[in-house]
């Protein structure tokens, strides 16, 4: 694997922190955090429900924009970034895995793939090789022309992030993205991710619940009613069955 202790992080938190509501009704979600990802390294953030760990890949990913502290993009501040600079970044820099699929039924895996591209106004022959390439990165290169309801949820979830990669983007966000999944099929894609850490020189962030995910992890972010309680660089889960 390539070794994350030698690149600058790609994505970092500095003193991160967010608070819902004013006043009275003032709640805290999360407590100023550190936290930073680099190339080719799995990030897993684990806690409870309601613990803040959802709240802290929003705003690692550019989805919420945190009321202290601030994120750097490849050693930059977005604080000053405006909601369209945001949405750019969030399109050309990261891509994004969720628990559901969100694929468009009536489109083939390809289809589904290039529809970033297809927002972005890239012609049709360079989006579906892009995407032909995307599906490849994951396995999936028989099934460019399969329509989801054909695909099994290990393969949907594949191509799900195939479609977040077709950007090339250099860091993947995925929340909770096992748990609709039994558990050969969940291996099966833990297993890509982990890949796309190691061989394709990703940064891989991962929300769950699923203990699963814990043999994937290079580092361990453990979040407990909004706090960052710890962080395990030396992973005892790493690499054992997954």
């Amino acid at each position: 694997m390539t070794n994350p202790t030698v690149q600058p992080p790609v994505l970092e938190g500095r003193g991160i922190g967010e608070v819902f509501g004013r006043g009275d009704l003032a709640v805290r979600a999360l407590h100023p955090t550190d936290i930073e990802v680099r190339r080719g390294e799995v990030l897993v953030i684990v806690g409870p429900s309601g613990s803040g760990k959802t709240t802290l890949l929003s705003i690692l990913g550019l989805v919420l924009s945190p009321t202290e502290g601030e994120v750097i993009v490849d050693g930059r501040s977005v604080a000053a970034a405006t909601r369209d600079e945001l949405a750019m970044l969030r399109r050309t820099g990261m891509g994004f895995v969720f628990q559901q699929f969100n694929l468009l039924p009536s489109l083939s895996a390809v289809e589904n793939v290039a529809v970033p591209l297809l927002l972005d106004g890239v012609p049709r022959r360079e989006r579906l090789g892009r995407a032909a390439r995307a599906l490849d990165l994951v396995g999936m290169a028989d099934k460019y022309d399969v329509v989801p309801r054909r695909l099994s949820g290990g393969q949907q979830q594949r191509v799900a992030i195939a479609r977040a990669l077709v950007n090339d983007a250099p860091v993947l966000l995925c929340d909770e993205p096992t748990a609709s999944l039994d558990g050969t099929t969940g291996r099966g894609v833990l297993t890509v991710l982990r890949d796309l850490a190691s061989t394709a020189n990703r940064a891989i962030i991962v929300v769950t619940h699923d203990d699963r995910v814990l043999p994937i992890a290079d580092r361990i972010v453990h979040v407990i009613d909004g706090r960052v309680d710890s962080v395990a660089s030396n992973n005892p889960f790493k690499d054992k069955t997954c």
